[in-house]
């Protein structure tokens, strides 16, 4: 009878933002169905500590990274996910963009009569995300999202 594979424990780094926490335990339980077993450990970064100040005005790179790219290069993570969207366009020397997981369907999309969210756009505005914007300001109707 062969004897039992034994898998050293993996660990992942990740900031603590619920999307973020997510797709960790996405990737975590991928690798545990394939055997692996899996730890999860949260790291925070610049652009979680600083959030009186719009990100564009922050003006640096690796906002969201550079912290989870350090620990990988200490070796105290081995791997870490994150959304491309917040991953530089060059990585630090060392590093490489080993695997994307499988994509969920991009057309997704909540449409609805404005009576469903009681005149209100159907989305978050935020001072930090300029690309995000909402119809109506804040200040244009009381009681709304921000």
């Amino acid at each position: 009878m062969p004897r039992a594979m034994h898998r050293p424990t993996r660990i992942i780094g990740t900031r603590g933002s619920a999307l973020a926490l997510w797709q960790a335990h996405h990737v975590r339980d991928l690798l545990t169905a394939a055997g692996y077993p899996v730890e999860i450990r949260t790291i925070t970064t610049k652009g979680d500590r600083i959030l009186d100040v719009p990100l564009a005005e922050i003006g640096s790179k690796a906002l969201f990274t550079k912290e989870l790219d350090e620990a990988l290069l200490r070796g105290e993570i081995h791997l870490a996910v994150h959304s491309l969207k917040d991953l530089p366009t060059a990585l630090p020397e060392g590093l490489c963009l080993a695997a994307i997981t499988e994509r969920a369907d991009p057309r997704d999309a909540f449409i609805a009569h404005p009576s469903v969210a009681g005149g209100w756009p159907i989305c978050r505005r935020g001072p930090r995300w300029p690309r995000l914007r909402c119809a109506a300001a804040p200040s244009s109707r009381p009681g709304g999202p921000t």
